[in-house]
């Protein structure tokens, strides 16, 4: 059986590009950017930070667009899931040429990521 330990919840933009991938990962990175997890040792006896179970769940425009193993390579440690789903938004930007801009869209992507251990 495994415990939650801790779930913390950020979001992540793609102002140029269109890719809800750049979005999605951008998400996993700000909900881990300020967190230290001493407790996977003190508390929940851990050996090592690869032994933590870590459930990322992404709700974006475009999920089906979405490189899976490019989020998760965000985390340094833990046995790592991705859960997609259609949300975040889409809203109206500018498109530049040189940054390679498709449209004016800015995909904005929500992420929770929640480390149990065993």
């Amino acid at each position: 059986m495994q415990k939650r330990l801790i779930i913390e919840m950020a979001m992540g933009i793609d102002q140029h590009g269109q890719d809800p991938t750049v979005a999605a990962a951008r998400a996993v990175r700000n909900a881990i950017a300020h967190n230290a997890l001493p407790g996977v040792w003190e508390v929940a006896g851990l050996n090592h930070p690869n032994e933590m179970l870590v459930e990322v769940q992404v709700a974006v425009p475009y999920p089906e667009q979405v490189r899976p193993e490019e989020v998760l390579a965000v985390l340094p440690f833990g046995q790592k899931t991705l859960k997609l789903e259609a949300g975040g938004m889409v809203v109206a930007g500018k498109a530049i040429a040189e940054l390679a801009d498709k449209n004016d869209d800015m995909y904005i992507a929500v992420a929770a990521v929640t480390v149990s251990v065993p």
